[in-house]
């Protein structure tokens, strides 16, 4: 049986295989670790599958750096057509909408938050120390989310645009993830303490925050009602 992470992206392959005609959306829980690499990293497979064996290996039809799902994430995918009002004008602002509704989902939920405006990446990246490009969670982008007083990421965000629609995919740290793990994996050991500066978890931040599986199911009735769906 497939994985969560490789069912997350079938979902994303099969919703713009065709023309999208309205907006859909999944939401998924992980269950077990699994490193999701951007469409461009490849190169990273074969070695991946050696370095960390018995975590599913596996590349995503988005862009970005490399992803660590597990039971502390809760991903979303979010297919629309190329005239929706989210994704109609330029690359970055595309991710204003998503952002925003996760904002106000953890708001909600006890846990401060914003969404970076293009203008504040550069300045908030800096404030964190070097970026890690290789890893999504390693460097900031326009309209991710992070933690108000810190500046860390909470929520990565990553798209893939083709004639047939645009694909926005997202992922919540609700609990600290094994960064070791990916770090070692990936051949950028010494790099762990710097995921670790550069991120936090929505358990971090709000003590007794709500188990993934709450939270999922929050964020597809939060998306249910943004998309009319």
């Amino acid at each position: 049986m497939p994985t969560i992470a490789q069912q997350e992206q079938q979902w994303n392959l099969a919703h713009l295989a065709e023309p999208v005609r309205q907006p859909a959306f999944a939401v998924w829980a992980h269950e077990a670790p699994a490193i999701v690499l951007g469409c461009s990293q490849q190169q990273y497979l074969a070695g991946l599958q050696a370095a960390a064996p018995g975590v599913a290996t596996l590349v995503r039809a988005s862009g970005g750096g490399a992803v660590l799902t597990g039971p502390w994430m809760v991903s979303s995918s979010v297919a629309l057509p190329l005239e929706h009002p989210w994704v109609s004008g330029r690359i970055n602002a595309s991710y204003e909408g998503l952002g925003r509704l996760y904002v106000g989902l953890l708001a909600r939920l006890g846990v401060a938050a914003r969404a970076l405006a293009p203008e504040q990446v550069a300045q908030a990246d800096a404030l964190l120390g070097p970026k890690l490009p290789w890893a999504c969670f390693g460097s900031l982008a326009s309209w991710e989310v992070v933690d108000a007083g810190g500046g860390r990421k909470l929520v990565g965000l990553a798209q893939r645009r083709q004639r047939s629609g645009v694909l926005l995919v997202a992922g919540t740290l609700v609990a600290p993830p094994d960064w070791a793990l990916l770090c070692t994996a990936m051949g950028h050991a010494p790099d762990e303490e710097a995921m670790r500066r550069r991120t936090v978890a929505c358990s971090q931040l709000a003590p007794g925050f709500v188990a993934a599986p709450r939270y999922a199911a929050l964020l597809r009735e939060a998306l249910a009602e943004a998309l009319a769906v």
